[in-house]
């Protein structure tokens, strides 16, 4: 598998909580770069212990990434923009969930924002 997004620790994130409610300002954040050329993210959970991630990504105008793989289940829903793979394109609202090890290019025309979720595969 070719995972494009850098695993590095991002200071300043939301942890899960133990007992607790947290929260940040994602309006606050700056977007940081992933390791994509023309993707940016804002980290707003990241547990690896539990194997979570959750991120706002920012896909600029013309930015793609080629075929790659993911080692968890990837969810995206697209918030604004378009946001494009493979298969087709799509717009606000639209929902996309990819198994752990599917294959999958991503970019956007006319750049995008999108809210990521990172989960490990459970089960043997």
């Amino acid at each position: 598998m070719s995972e494009i997004f850098g695993r590095q620790t991002r200071a300043g994130l939301v942890g899960l909580p133990v007992a607790e409610s947290l929260d940040i300002d994602a309006g606050t954040m700056d977007w940081q770069d992933c390791g994509a050329e023309g993707f940016y993210i804002k980290p707003l959970l990241e547990d690896g212990s539990a194997g979570m991630r959750t991120w706002l990504m920012k896909v600029g105008a013309g930015a793609f990434s080629p075929l790659h793989a993911h080692d968890e289940f990837e969810q995206i829903y697209v918030l604004e923009g378009s946001f494009y793979d493979q298969h087709k394109s799509y717009g606000p609202g639209e929902f996309i969930v990819r198994a752990p090890g599917a294959m999958h290019s991503a970019g956007s025309e006319d750049g995008a924002i999108v809210l990521l979720f990172y989960s490990p595969k459970t089960g043997g």
